[in-house]
C-alpha cells in the first residue's frame, strides 16, 4: 500500500507541476498510470502474492499506455479539427482576396473602355448631345413650370372655395341669429 501512495504522489506532483497545460496525451498517460497503479496495487494486494508494488507497477505501466493512447486519440481529433479551420480560414481569404481583385480589375477595364470610346467621338456627335441635353433640360424646366402653376391655380380655387364656405356659414349664422331677434320683437308686438 505505500508503494501505491508513492507512485500516486509521485503522479500527482508530475501532473500538478507543469506550468504550461500539457497535452491531452501527457493528461491521459498521468491519469491513467495514476488510475492503474491504485488498481493494480488493489488487485496486487488482494491476490495470492500479495505484492501490491509489482501490481502497482504493472497497473501503472498498463494504465499510462491505455491513457496515453485515449489523449493521443483526443490531440488527433483536435489537431484535425484545427487544421481544417486554418484550411477554411485560408481558403476564405484566398476567394476575397481574388474578389477584390476581380472587381480592381473590373474597374479598370471599365475606364479603359471609356477612355476608349472617348476617342472615338467626333464633335458633331459630341455638340449633338449636348444640344439634345439643353433640349431636355428646358423641356424638363417648362414641364416643371407648367406643374407648379397648375398646383398653384388648384390652391387658390380650393382656398376660395374654403372661404366661401366660411362665409357661406357666417352669413346662415347671422341671418339665423337676426331672424330670431326679429322674431322676438314680432311676437311681443301682436
Amino acid at each position: 500500500m505505500r508503494t501505491s501512495l508513492v507512485v500516486a504522489l509521485i503522479s500527482f506532483a508530475l501532473l500538478s507541476g507543469c506550468k504550461v497545460a500539457p497535452s491531452k496525451t501527457v493528461k491521459g498517460a498521468g491519469i491513467g498510470g495514476l488510475g492503474g497503479a491504485l488498481g493494480g496495487a488493489v488487485i496486487g494486494n488482494n491476490t495470492g502474492s500479495g505484492n501490491a508494488a509489482s501490481g502497482a507497477a504493472i497497473g501503472g505501466a498498463a494504465g499510462a499506455l491505455v491513457g496515453g493512447a485515449i489523449g493521443l486519440v483526443q490531440d488527433m481529433k483536435e489537431r484535425t479539427a484545427q487544421d481544417r479551420l486554418a484550411q477554411e480560414r485560408a481558403y476564405q481569404q484566398e476567394v476575397a482576396r481574388k474578389r477584390q481583385e476581380e472587381a480592381r480589375l473590373k474597374e479598370q477595364l471599365t475606364e479603359e473602355l471609356a477612355i476608349a470610346q472617348g476617342f472615338r467621338i467626333t464633335d458633331a456627335e459630341l455638340n449633338d448631345a449636348q444640344r439634345r441635353a439643353d433640349e431636355t433640360a428646358s423641356k424638363l424646366s417648362e414641364l416643371k413650370a407648367e406643374r407648379e402653376w397648375a398646383l398653384n391655380r388648384k390652391k387658390e380655387l380650393d382656398e376660395a372655395e374654403a372661404k366661401i364656405a366660411a362665409e357661406t356659414a357666417e352669413i346662415a349664422r347671422l341671418e339665423s341669429e337676426l331672424a330670431e331677434l326679429r322674431g322676438e320683437t314680432a311676437v311681443r308686438n301682436p
